[in-house]
């Protein structure tokens, strides 16, 4: 039986789901150490289980700070632990994406290109514009089946403007909320009093 939360309009499973949602300092998180980015990576692993058990075999992202490198480092645990079968592609909006990035983030960042099972950047070139990066919202969301966004509507930020994309393509769209967050915080907490 197929969970619904997992399905496409067309009622098929999403083959490739892409993965977006804050970049990190737009959660106030300035360092990977931080707590919340190990409860940001469960609930995202959370949801991404179910997707993968219902025929999901590609996880895409663009690798931007955040919330995309979080879900890299979900997919590779998976793929480790229990779907060697499933599989990460980061396509970057252009080359050098990571150039005025922190020495530690560009080393973090080209470790999780090197784990990756397909690395393209979408525009051949360095930054130029801003077009660069919503050619990137249009072309990920085109090439994949739905869109999984860690996103608050009350606190609008980057990951607006993929799920304007998907509006517009008429993609589904799967939230994850801070409330969901804010869950798993409290069952890791409940389960450690156990």
């Amino acid at each position: 039986m197929s969970l619904p939360y997992v399905l496409n309009k067309e009622g098929r499973a999403i083959h490739s789901l892409l993965v977006t949602g804050y970049k990190a300092h737009e959660l106030g998180i300035f360092q990977e150490s931080h707590q919340g980015v190990h409860y940001v990576k469960k609930t995202i692993e959370n949801r991404l289980r179910p997707f993968i058990e219902e025929g999901t075999e590609w996880i895409i992202t663009s690798g931007q700070l955040g919330v995309e490198q979080w879900a890299a480092d979900v997919v590779f645990s998976l793929k480790e632990t229990a779907y060697p079968h499933i599989k990460l592609a980061i396509l970057p909006p252009f080359e050098g994406q990571e150039a005025n990035w922190a020495q530690a983030a560009q080393e973090r960042y080209a470790a999780r290109l090197a784990m990756a099972d397909f690395v393209e950047c979408i525009s051949k070139r360095p930054y130029e514009h801003v077009g660069q990066l919503r050619q990137k919202n249009d072309f990920l969301v085109q090439r994949t089946d739905g869109l999984l966004v860690l996103y608050d509507e009350e606190k609008q930020g980057s990951p607006l403007y993929y799920i304007a994309s998907a509006k517009a393509q008429g993609k589904p769209i799967f939230y994850i909320s801070p409330e969901e967050v804010e869950e798993t915080v409290r069952q890791d907490q409940y389960d450690d009093f156990l």
